[in-house]
């Protein structure tokens, strides 16, 4: 099967959750025998840097890019503002794409083109225009969901109403463009159950996030030694960044309290200032590491404080292939198949967050068995031959369609 792949970020180097996501799928088809092309967006926060793609990858994908400036205009989203139009997504729209585009579709011929997130849902009419192929929007996340928690979260009252604004106007959007795609690959069940409600007709799928567990390695905890609790994220993001500052000010000082002795580590692409030059009793706070997977291996429980993300969360799925047990609010961990008590704990409250740091650090034994359990289920469900396999059913059902 021919793919175009169009994505809004580099999929390679895969450092971040969305670039981890698309490129885990690019390489899974690849293994499956399928022809794939990778076109894809830089940008000033996300470029392509030719000197860091292995040549095999290069050859396979043919990835090429094309520069948008998407940084945030004050008189473009303005303009929007007045116009109607979705700011978030409008600024993903390029005529040097949509050329770049053009070409590509009158010069090739694709079974599948594969839209990977919202943000390229804009060059849907090119798509039809030129090509025969079958339309997919592959949806990171509910981009309306997040913005609304962001929202909702809101201290600024003169930024809450814009907020909420947008995230109406973006939940529209993001509706509309169901009726305008061949099929949703949904990244979470949660996440296929919303679109579904919206009424529909469009196929959509369950495809989430999945891993090679080889590349995994699970390095069992000493019996002894001093427990570590971890967050690792860009913290560029902002549900990131609203979830630590909750963590240090609600829920570690209840810690202390009761295990003076406790450690936390925080690490993260663009960590802010004031919290690089925190003090903090038992914190270490420090910026982008270089090998995330061996940060995560060296230290032993991971933490996920989120309360207004949406979609399903990358390093979730990695800490639990390391065999890392996860302490998770609710919606941190929607869009994972889990079992709350087994293979993850789930706090919905500080109070309950403090309590479950609390318990593994005096428990190692509890904290093996969530690790081992949480390994289980990402070589049960969430390894990538699978999640490739169903990926490639739905292609083949439009195919027939």
């Amino acid at each position: 099967m021919r793919i175009l792949q169009l994505c809004n970020k580099p999929p390679y180097p895969p450092i971040d959750g969305g670039s981890k996501a698309m490129h885990n799928l690019t390489r899974g088809l690849l293994a499956a025998g399928h022809s794939v092309k990778v076109l894809c967006i830089s940008t000033p926060k996300n470029a392509l840097d030719p000197d860091q793609l292995p040549e095999e990858y290069r050859t396979s994908t043919r990835i090429e890019d094309v520069y948008v400036d998407t940084s945030v205009n004050i008189v473009d989203a303005f303009t929007d503002l007045l116009t109607a139009d979705n700011y978030n997504i409008s600024r993903f729209f390029s005529p040097d794409v949509d050329i770049r585009l053009i070409r590509l579709l009158s010069e090739e011929k694709f079974d599948v083109v594969q839209l990977e997130s919202l943000f390229m849902t804009p060059y849907i009419p090119t798509i039809r225009r030129y090509s025969n192929a079958s339309i997919v929007l592959r949806s990171h996340n509910l981009e309306h969901v997040i913005q609304g928690r962001i929202a909702t979260g809101e201290k600024n009252i003169l930024k809450r109403p814009y907020r909420k604004f947008l995230a109406k106007q973006l939940e529209e959007y993001e509706m509309a463009v169901l009726d305008r795609v061949d099929a949703v690959a949904a990244i979470s069940p949660s996440d296929a159950e919303h679109f579904a409600q919206h009424g529909t007709r469009t196929p959509i799928a369950t495809i989430p996030f999945a891993v090679e567990p080889t590349e995994y390695l699970v390095e069992q905890p000493k019996k002894s030694g001093k427990v570590t609790f971890f967050h690792l994220g860009s913290m560029d993001w902002l549900p990131n960044e609203e979830g630590i500052r909750w963590l240090l000010s609600e829920v570690w000082p209840k810690v202390l309290r009761q295990r003076p002795d406790a450690r936390l580590d925080l690490a993260g692409n663009k960590m802010p200032a004031d919290l690089l030059k925190a003090e903090i009793q038992g914190v270490t706070i420090r910026g982008r590491v270089k090998n995330a997977q061996n940060f995560m291996r060296d230290r032993q429980v991971m933490v996920v404080p989120l309360f207004s993300a949406g979609g399903m969360r990358v390093k979730i799925i990695e800490g639990m292939a390391l065999g890392k047990p996860v302490i998770s609010t609710p919606i941190g961990a929607e869009g994972i198949d889990h079992t709350e008590g087994l293979n993850i704990l789930i706090a919905r409250n500080a109070n309950e967050f403090a309590q479950h740091i609390i318990s593994l650090d005096e428990a190692p034994d509890f904290m093996r068995m969530i690790g081992t359990e949480a390994r289980k289920l990402i070589e049960t469900r969430y390894a990538d031959e699978r999640i490739v396999k169903d990926l490639v059913d739905l292609y083949e059902r439009l195919r027939k369609a």
